[in-house]
């Protein structure tokens, strides 16, 4: 029986609005063969989006090294998994945010973590750790203040509430985020191998369950909001953003995992994007199955709701369950336990249909396979015409400072590089017991693998400005980067997760700035043995001005093996021998320095030498782990003047001077002291270590020097610096703040 109440005429401005070309609409009426009605016609609008079918990006996508030993489980489901040995997995995954995070901060920055949260747990894996990575205008303007203040909050608030520590993130500020701030979230969760689950909807007959929250109008249509540009309507447009519940979160992760654990879970699937369409469809289509539903059976928050609104609604704190028929007294049992609601909606079918009905009567059907196999796109491509402007830049033209302390004071206070303290202190400590090393750290280090004495380490890494100097570059720098803040926390790097933030993909200049990161990103992924294995894209980030600088976050997970050997950043004792692994290079191209002091965002960005890299790498790590290393800090923003002050100024305890003596390099001492050239490691370590680690290097084949001594109460570097660290530690620490 079906029933005719969808009076919504579909139109080209409906099937437009809708986020759909008129050559869509087409095919979507041959695969149907018949013309949708508006309901159907949201259900392709939502799963045909970049944000849940990767049209665009798919072909792409595909140039990402996928498989490696220590891979579980790679792309294509809620969340990747490597393998860290004792039958244990980490399993991780980060999300974009962008859009619903312009229009409410706080709820939606809340619900990318809470989504992230429930991809993890969907596969059976306890949530150990969040970590975040966030781009914003500049910190001077009211809105940014505004948008920073709320997207700390609702991210933090949700995390301490869901009990789950934020262990680590990354935060930049530049004037190309103003209008389209970037919010991303990454959850690390710890799985026995044995007890993984996937979002299968398996066994014909089988019962569908939706638990958890109620079904309500926010987040309609989130997923097409998410995947076209904020333009002035849809800033306003505050229904497109879900709003979490992180108690209602809590319980219903505690439930399902009990399920789980009692082997009653057949599949499982999170209604994030998308919502209920999203969820039924893909779990039949990877099951070769169909399922069949009765939205009237759908526990709902709002009146009057219609089917495109039930379909599609983005509430948070629900999943899709698939449970054998004969088991359901025993799976009701358990939510009772839990006080979680729980609905029988529908069955699993086999004729790989979607068939949605209300109160028995048909208001869509549509194939699995139609929604899940969107048309892919093979966008043109074209170098963008401004890198020629922006990657000149004469060095004799750029007057060095005549005072060096004035520069690193003016570096330390930039928001992007001064500490984040001010965010830390929003989260519980109460809840971070198992935090070995938390946010501020080169990466966040997590003593939750049971059993053993390894350890979990993640960071979140990217700099947004050397993509837009030269994508390539950037993006290999990002898994450069991300590798080596593990490696200087004493873990060995396993794998990535990636969050692809760019702007529109029709535009050729930003379709190639998006194919040369990935290209990039692979071929340090392949160099360093780090695979993908999971992800997402967020195009159409735009502001007023254009497109947002190439962001391609890297969200990089790593193990310990022995976690009394973690290793932090900052210098431990009076008398250690301060050492630099790697080569300085005259380069200040795409710099803080470059930005801060002389107000240009230009030139080459850093060079990067993976093999280099790599051996760089293995020296620190092997270091670390025999014992032979007092602190391990990287070289990134800010240059090697920024990286010394941090390890004098970075243990919240006691702050430790230094002398270093760099002799009579011959290249520009801003270069020297501020520029950002890749590959660098700073060292400390007991004077009685000091020929163990120089043999380890010497094997490596690793560039190393001995540059100075920890000891007294003043940074002093040559002749170009000297400052007591209790005033490089004011201006570091309280400049956030300052700000705010």
């Amino acid at each position: 029986m079906s029933c005719n109440y969808d009076e919504v005429t579909i139109t080209k401005k409906v099937i437009e609005k809708e986020g759909l070309t008129m050559q869509e609409y087409e095919l979507v009426k041959k695969r149907l063969g018949r013309e949708p009605n508006y309901t159907e016609l949201g259900l392709f609008s939502a799963m045909w989006s970049e944000h849940c079918s990767y049209k665009n990006s798919k072909p792409v996508l595909k140039l990402f090294p996928t498989k490696a030993k220590q891979v579980i489980q790679g792309p294509g489901e809620n969340a990747g998994i490597v393998d860290i040995g004792d039958g244990l997995g980490v399993v991780f995954k980060i999300e974009s945010h962008n859009h619903p995070s312009a229009v409410e901060p706080y709820a939606a920055s809340a619900t990318g973590g809470g989504g992230c949260v429930r991809d993890i747990f969907t596969m059976g894996a306890r949530p150990i750790a969040l970590l975040d990575s966030l781009r914003l205008g500049n910190l001077t303007k009211d809105k940014v203040k505004f948008l920073f203040k709320n997207i700390i909050r609702g991210f933090t608030d949700y995390a301490n509430v869901a009990g789950i520590p934020v262990a680590g993130g990354e935060i930049y500020f530049d004037e190309s985020f103003e209008g389209n701030p970037l919010v991303n979230a990454m959850t690390v969760g710890i799985v026995k191998k044995n007890e993984i689950v996937r979002a299968r909807a398996s066994g014909v007959g089988n019962l569908v369950l939706i638990v958890g929250g109620a079904t309500g109008k926010d987040g309609v249509a989130g997923a097409a909001f998410a995947s076209a540009a904020i333009d002035e309507e849809s800033s306003k447009n505050t229904s497109a953003v879900a709003i979490g519940d992180p108690v209602m979160g809590g319980i219903l992760r505690e439930a399902c995992f009990e399920l789980m654990k009692k082997g009653l879970a057949i599949g499982m699937q999170d209604m994030g994007a998308a919502g209920l369409i999203c969820s039924t469809s893909e779990t039949s289509y990877k099951a070769g199955t169909g399922i069949e539903i009765d939205i009237a059976l759908v526990p709902r928050k709002d009146e009057g709701m219609n089917a495109y609104e039930v379909m599609l609604s983005e509430s948070q704190e629900r999943m899709l369950i698939i449970i054998d028929k004969n088991k359901l007294d025993k799976v009701k049992a358990i939510f009772n336990k839990w006080h979680v609601p729980l609905a029988v909606i529908g069955r699993v079918t086999d004729d790989g249909m979607v068939r949605v009905k209300e109160d028995g009567c048909l208001v869509a059907e549509v194939p699995a396979a139609a929604l899940v196999k969107a048309p892919v796109y093979h966008r043109k491509t074209a170098r963008p015409k401004y890198l020629s402007r922006v990657n000149k830049l004469d060095l004799a033209k750029i007057k060095q400072p005549k005072d060096c302390n004035q520069v690193i004071l003016k570096l330390l206070s930039n928001p992007t590089i001064a500490s984040k303290s001010w965010v830390f202190k929003h989260g519980d400590p109460k809840i971070a017991k198992n935090i070995l090393l938390g946010p501020g750290s080169d990466a966040g280090v997590v003593a939750a693998v049971p059993g053993t004495k390894k350890a979990v380490a993640a960071t979140t890494d990217c700099n947004s400005t050397y993509c837009y100097l030269d994508p390539f570059k950037g993006g290999a720098i990002a898994v450069a980067e991300a590798a080596r803040n593990l490696v200087c926390s004493g873990a060995k790097p396993l794998a990535i997760t990636d969050g692809i933030n760019f702007g529109n993909p029709n535009n050729p200049e930003v379709f190639w700035q998006f194919k040369q990161a990935v290209l990039g990103m692979a071929k340090a992924c392949r160099a360093l043995n780090t695979p993908v294995v999971s992800g997402n894209v967020s195009f159409n980030n735009e502001n007023p001005k254009g497109s947002v600088d190439p962001t391609p976050i890297v969200g990089m997970v790593g193990v310990v093996k022995d976690k009394t050997k973690v290793v932090t950043q900052y210098f431990k004792a009076a008398g250690d021998i301060i050492l630099l692994l790697g080569r300085n290079k005259e380069e200040i191209g795409g710099s803080e320095y470059l930005k801060t002091i002389h107000g240009l965002k230009k030139g080459k960005c850093p060079e990067i030498d993976l093999k280099l890299e790599k051996a760089v790498q293995k020296t620190a790590l092997e270091a670390i782990e025999k014992g032979l290393v007092q602190s391990a800090h990287d070289c990134s923003e800010g240059g090697l003047g920024v990286a010394l002050a941090e390890s004098c100024i970075s243990n919240p305890k006691k702050k430790l001077g230094a002398a270093i003596n760099l002799g009579s390099p011959k290249m520009r001492m801003d270069a020297l002291l501020f520029g950002e050239t890749q590959s660098r490691i700073i060292l400390s370590a007991k004077p009685s270590n000091l020929k163990k680690i120089i043999a380890v290097a010497k094997k490596n084949k690793v560039p190393v020097s001995v540059i100075g001594k920890v000891g007294g109460d003043l940074l002093v570097i040559d002749k170009a610096v000297k400052l007591p660290a209790s005033r490089l530690y004011k201006t570091w620490n309280g400049s956030i703040e300052s700000h705010l």
